[in-house]
């Protein structure tokens, strides 16, 4: 329905649905460009080796960024509506307890946030949340292992593919206007 100023009403719980369904979606097909960018990556001495089953440190990473966005774009309130529609429906695709599922997102948006201290940039702590889920840094040369720190060249370009894998909140908030009910 459009409304007096030309916006569509959409549900909370409508955005959660075309999110998760979206989101998986793109996690599924691109998360193949991701392994290639890592496994052959020439800032590595030997390839980590990563597989196509190996997505589900990168699934929840993702998840946990993007919900990390959604009180920058929705108020108070509504901010929190939409993240547990989302959980709810995450929970059942991924047959968890969706508290069990609350749980390993505010784990991992913890764990981003301390790899990627004092920084507050969501996919730079998405890129250094994945390189230490992944353990990279055994396959790094002996110099940036030693630091314990990523290759920036190597952090870069993993940063620049996790922007595709961010949602466009800004899109929908400019597009339609979200309600709690129809």
């Amino acid at each position: 329905m459009v409304t007096l100023f030309g916006k569509k009403k959409l549900t909370e719980d409508r955005v959660a649905n075309v999110f998760v369904n979206g989101i998986q979606a793109l996690i599924d097909s691109g998360f193949e460009d991701v392994v290639g960018l890592i496994n052959d990556s020439p800032e590595f001495i030997q390839s980590p080796e990563l597989k196509s089953e190996d997505i589900g440190p990168f699934t929840m990473i993702v998840l946990a960024g993007n919900l990390q966005m959604i009180p920058a774009h929705f108020p108070a309130g509504q901010d929190k509506r939409i993240t547990e529609h989302v959980l709810e429906k995450f929970a059942t695709l991924y047959e968890l307890e969706k508290m069990d599922l609350a749980q390993m997102v505010s784990d991992t948006r913890k764990f981003m946030a301390r790899k990627n201290h004092p920084s507050k940039n969501t996919v730079n702590g998405m890129a250094k949340g994945l390189f230490c889920r992944y353990e990279l840094n055994n396959f790094q040369e002996e110099y940036f292992r030693n630091l314990q720190s990523p290759n920036p060249i190597f952090i870069q370009r993993l940063k620049d593919a996790l922007e595709n894998f961010m949602w466009n909140w800004a899109a929908i908030t400019e597009k339609y206007k979200v309600v709690q009910h129809d």
